[in-house]
């Protein structure tokens, strides 16, 4: 039979878990809006690059926050992505 403090850390754990795949979910829609963002900023340039005045500027800016969202999307991949113990 368990004691009080074992089934108390028992459930414990299922909470923590839970958590976890919270935790989870909350990065994986994140993870789905930057990717959404990071197409349209594609999309967007290429518009600007393709117009007779293109802004050299605004194509810029939109350059570089593109890569910020590769790199957002990057570290969350990396943070969804299990540790392997060799």
């Amino acid at each position: 039979m368990l004691s009080g403090n074992e089934r108390s850390s028992g459930s414990q754990v299922t909470m923590a878990d839970e958590a976890g795949d919270g935790a989870q979910s909350d990065l994986l829609g994140e993870l789905a809006r930057l990717r959404e963002e990071h197409r349209d900023l594609d999309s967007a340039i290429e518009a600007l690059e393709r117009s007779v005045a293109g802004d050299q500027l605004q194509i810029q800016r939109l350059k570089k926050r593109k890569l910020t969202l590769r790199d957002r999307i990057y570290h969350i991949e990396d943070a969804l992505t299990p540790d392997i113990i060799a």
